[in-house]
């Protein structure tokens, strides 16, 4: 299976630039409930991932820190506990499981390293799900006739 059918585009996500202030990243930030988004380059590019508990943790140095001060600090400067690491779309869909089970999405670059979209955990949960409730289905309605048959 093509792991384009799982990705949400680029253009229906929040991302944050790295050269963005604490101030635009809590601005853009604060009408989403997302604990983690990516962080591009202005070439579209893959930089990493900022989760809530980056800025959490970066706003223990800023001690007195107001919302007028943050418009003087780069979100790049804020360290990142780890970083999701990227797919292309060639990837396999056992590389992409895989992936997806250490972290709450995974991000997909194209061939360039340019960022297109992510693979949500909860897509790749829910297709297995239908996937194992189609095959429970299919084989009830193949034991059916079987257990009927031994009741007669």
């Amino acid at each position: 299976m093509n792991i384009l059918f799982f990705l949400s585009p680029k253009q229906d996500l929040m991302y944050v630039y790295e050269d963005f202030t604490l101030r635009q990243t809590l601005e853009k930030w604060e009408n989403n409930r997302y604990a983690s988004i990516p962080i591009l380059n202005r070439k579209g590019g893959y930089v990493g991932t900022l989760t809530e508990g980056d800025i959490l943790w970066g706003l223990k140095r800023y001690h007195g820190l107001d919302i007028e001060g943050a418009e003087d600090i780069p979100i790049s400067s804020f360290e990142r506990k780890r970083d999701y690491l990227p797919v292309t779309v060639n990837t396999s869909m056992d590389q992409l499981v895989e992936a997806a089970m250490n972290q709450n999405f995974v991000p997909v670059v194209d061939d360039r390293g340019v960022f297109i979209g992510i693979v949500r955990r909860q897509a790749i949960i829910k297709y297995c799900y239908d996937k194992s409730r189609q095959a429970e289905q299919a084989g009830r309605r193949v034991q059916a006739p079987a257990s009927a048959a031994l009741q007669i």
